[in-house]
């Protein structure tokens, strides 16, 4: 009986063991700070309190670029993470790596886990697919961008407190605010993926040949098309005029428009989970803004935000506890509390029926905004995404050239055909290196 007592007291202190196989442990490593970060952290959280097999230890490794070359370093040394966030454009470069990545469709097979690529939405799958449809990582926090503004700032003008639907009508909207005192009117983060690749979308336009990179590695860009030119000179000459405050290359936007600074914004429909914590705007969503002078528009926009990457060289055992938390993520009611939470969208179908039939949206109006933007069309060649090679260089490009525009430096048309040749230089040694 002492010896009974003496091992359950050794076993709930953790120093004795009675056959209990230990955790397997899941590294993710991912670029998630903030009010989204800790939504992140719930999520494993979850799956961990649910069973006793897996533990998923999450890492925040930086910014998106950060955490790709710190991933990229750990692989070389033999150190990688289990899973990887990685944003959409490097996609085309992780799907290159093939020998540093498990493809998602792979492991989930091997793991038994079930697994139907058609339950996901088509415009974020295609993102993530090889040619024959085949899914080479997780849809995670996918995103659109989507047109902000805050309520208060348009009353305090006594202009109606309603999204405008053409740059026309932002244009006019914006000379009011300004003339109201206004000081930031209207801004944006992200410049290339709501300036250049959202909008070329929304348009129908492409951005590079070979349907943007997804039908060949032999694709240049075509950025300098006179819809472009002609877009970007707007935007210019609103800088010059006071209209539009530009706040940098990534999410300084999202601050600025989550602190009451500005009126109106076009950011990620994951801002909103950082914008609702801040409270300090009377926020309503809209579509993006379109020229209503180019025919077919609005098209449909493209997703942005990132998926889950499975890193290579790691145990059988190991890469079940991962197929697992991929089953787990995909659940329609786990997808549909992250999405309410952080303004994600709903990677599944199911998902987003569950959060309808919620009544959630009757509730929040507006918040079905980011699924009903990507789904407003069915997608063409010029919609469907895009998958340029090393394009966290060309996005890097393009917002350089953007810059010396806003700047006054550079003549639109001489910035983006400066874009378009020093984009296809980089294009090139993509594909001379993954012939």
């Amino acid at each position: 009986m002492r010896i009974k007592l003496l091992v359950a007291a050794l076993a709930s202190a953790g120093l004795f063991t009675t056959g209990a196989q230990a955790q397997t442990e899941i590294q993710w490593w991912h670029s998630m700070g903030g009010a989204l970060g800790e939504a992140l952290n719930g999520l494993a959280n979850q799956f961990n309190a649910e069973q006793k097999d897996y533990k998923i230890v999450t890492s925040f490794k930086g910014s998106y670029p950060e955490s790709m070359t710190a991933a990229i370093a750990a692989f070389r040394a033999g150190q990688a993470p289990h899973l990887l966030q990685v944003f959409e454009v490097g996609t085309a470069t992780m799907m290159a790596a093939k020998g540093a990545i498990k493809p998602v469709y792979v492991l989930m097979k091997e793991a038994g886990e079930p697994f139907d690529p058609k339950a996901y939405l088509p415009t974020v799958t295609g993102y993530y697919s090889d040619a024959r449809g085949n899914m080479l990582s997780l849809p995670f926090n996918s995103s659109t961008a989507l047109f902000y503004i805050d309520r208060n700032k348009f009353k305090q003008a006594g202009v109606p407190p309603v999204p405008p639907k053409t740059w026309k009508e932002l244009i006019a909207v914006a000379e009011k605010l300004k003339a109201a005192g206004q000081s930031c009117v209207y801004t944006t983060g992200w410049p290339s993926w709501v300036h250049v690749e959202n909008f070329s979308a929304w348009h129908n336009v492409p951005i590079g040949t070979k349907q943007n990179g997804m039908a060949g590695l032999d694709t240049v860009f075509t950025v300098n098309s006179p819809t472009h030119v002609k877009h970007i000179a707007m935007l210019a000459d609103m800088a010059k005029k006071g209209l539009f405050t530009y706040a940098g290359r990534r999410n300084e936007a999202d601050t600025r428009f989550a602190v009451g600074e500005c009126a109106m914004a076009t950011i990620s429909a994951g801002a909103l989970g950082n914008i609702i914590k801040a409270g300090k705007t009377d926020w309503e969503i809209g579509f993006l803004p379109y020229h209503d002078d180019v025919k077919g528009a609005p098209q449909n926009s493209v997703i942005g935000g990132a998926s889950l990457w499975v890193m290579s060289g790691r145990k059988a055992e190991e890469y079940k506890g991962v197929a697992k938390f991929m089953s787990f993520l995909s659940r329609p009611q786990v997808q549909m509390e992250w999405h309410i939470k952080t303004g994600y969208v709903p990677i599944t179908q199911a998902a987003f029926e569950v959060t309808k039939k919620s009544g959630f949206y009757g509730k929040n109006p507006g918040r079905d905004m980011a699924v009903r933007q990507l789904t407003n069309k069915t997608p063409t060649a010029n919609s469907k995404g895009l998958r340029f090679g090393n394009f966290v260089q060309g996005r890097t490009v393009i917002e350089e050239e953007l810059e010396a525009v806003f700047a006054g430096k550079k003549e639109v048309k001489a910035a983006l055909d400066e874009a378009v040749r020093r984009g296809n230089e980089i294009l090139r040694q993509f594909e001379a290196a993954n012939k």
